[in-house]
């Protein structure tokens, strides 16, 4: 027989989608379960949240396969709701042992999530908010990201339409992504275009753009001067040359964008009380360190050990063991971008760290690809960052290089050889 907490008046399971939303409720002391279909807009989910309330009164549990999304957004502000957020994997297990014919329905994936809720408590954890302050960092840093990404994508896409038609551009600009590179393909976004141009323009150009460093721009222009056609043909050029500018409007917006996000996450990340502790970090910098204070949060109860943090961010590999043979993988399920985080920043501290160099240095000398180094790295770093964060103490590098030493480790006798 089915046993409820007494903390909850009812289950609730959803089995999400676009446009709707299949669930499954059984209220306590109810051994029958209902079913139904919920349209996704605001005023469906209200009203049905309301009758929900209204019907069986108390603290409700949802379980669905989220921990963000439209619909789990939709739920956080009543009050009166918890949500459990259940591992689509985990789902599809579970589903696949009641139905080894892998038969897949919505209204019974919602019944399933309901399941998991009430037969495994321990298993399924309810999804615990952080202060609106930290949530917005974190949105903020994942989105940022994203438009980086963005940003090299166009870049790419860029680089190659310039191949076809005006690859000089390509050995006068190192950084093919900027704001300056973009606003030089609109002003001349051709080799004959360019041609044409007095080398006092190009000058004047480069030196209101920043670029100031006179030898560069001398070398551009001697570029310029040198350069030869690699067509002539006007259907491929003038083609090429639209798609050129086309990509440069999306590198800029973007550009201007990031800009806009580093602006508030600056003001937002300094109003922290943990600020001071990730800026502390080697390598850190505006751009890492909002990053490692989200993937931390802000309650020090939510981790209670450094082991937690590494499979929370992705870090720690899994083993695999079955008779005689044992696989080590990394962690499949987990979030992308926490595990970017600090494997991104692990890597930056390589040349900041002495300490770090030479772990690096060590893992290396194993036969360990850049990756795979760079991932252990960041495994040993999440330990000393916990006990740090929870004692609330600012990163020393002296205090680490002395503990080592007191501990005699054998990676201070590491000798980096260039």
């Amino acid at each position: 027989m089915t046993t409820f907490t007494t903390e909850f008046t009812a289950h609730i399971g959803i089995d999400w989608a676009d446009k709707k939303h299949d669930f499954c409720i059984q209220g306590v002391n109810q051994s029958t379960r209902e079913f139904g279909v919920l349209t996704h807009s605001p005023e469906k989910i209200d009203d049905w949240v309301q009758s929900l309330h209204q019907r069986f009164g108390g603290q409700l549990a949802i379980s669905i396969e989220l921990t963000k999304g439209p619909i789990v957004y939709a739920l956080q502000k009543y009050n009166f709701i918890t949500i459990f957020p259940i591992n689509p994997l985990l789902l599809a297990k579970y589903r696949e042992a009641f139905t080894p014919s892998k038969a897949k329905d919505d209204p019974t994936d919602a019944e399933l999530a309901l399941d998991l809720m009430i037969n495994y408590p321990k298993k399924i954890k309810p999804l615990a908010l952080q202060s609106t302050p930290i949530r917005k960092l974190m949105y903020l840093v994942e989105q940022r990201r994203r438009l980086v990404e963005d940003r090299r994508r166009f870049g790419n896409r860029l680089i190659y339409v310039l191949k076809q038609y005006f690859p000089q551009l390509l050995e006068m600009f190192s950084h093919r992504d900027s704001e300056m590179f973009c606003n030089f393909i609109h002003r001349w976004p051709s080799l004959q275009k360019l041609k044409r141009a007095r080398a006092d323009t190009i000058r004047k150009f480069f030196l209101a753009a920043g670029g100031r460093s006179v030898p560069l721009i001398e070398k551009r222009i001697e570029i310029i001067n040198h350069a030869q056609y690699i067509t002539e043909d006007t259907a491929i050029i003038d083609s090429h040359q639209l798609l050129a500018i086309s990509i440069s409007d999306q590198i800029i917006t973007t550009v201007r964008a990031i800009g806009m996000f580093d602006i508030e996450i600056d003001k937002l990340f300094h109003e922290q009380p943990d600020a001071e502790f990730f800026e502390s970090l080697p390598s850190a910098g505006p751009c890492m360190a909002p990053r490692l204070l989200v993937a931390f949060g802000e309650n020090r109860d939510r981790f209670t050990t450094a082991s937690e943090v590494q499979m929370y961010a992705g870090v720690a590999p899994v083993t695999v063991r079955s008779g005689q043979k044992s696989w080590v993988h990394w962690r499949w399920q987990c979030s992308t971008f926490l595990r970017q985080s600090f494997i991104e920043w692990s890597a930056k501290t390589v040349h900041s760290s002495y300490w770090a160099g030479l772990y690096y240095t060590q893992q290396r000398r194993k036969g360990n690809s850049h990756q795979s180094a760079v991932r252990s790295l960041a495994f040993k770093w999440i330990r000393i960052l916990f006990r740090c964060w929870k004692s609330r103490t600012n990163y020393s590098e002296t205090k680490y290089l002395k503990s080592l030493r007191d501990r005699e480790s054998p990676l201070l006798l590491l000798k980096i050889v260039d």
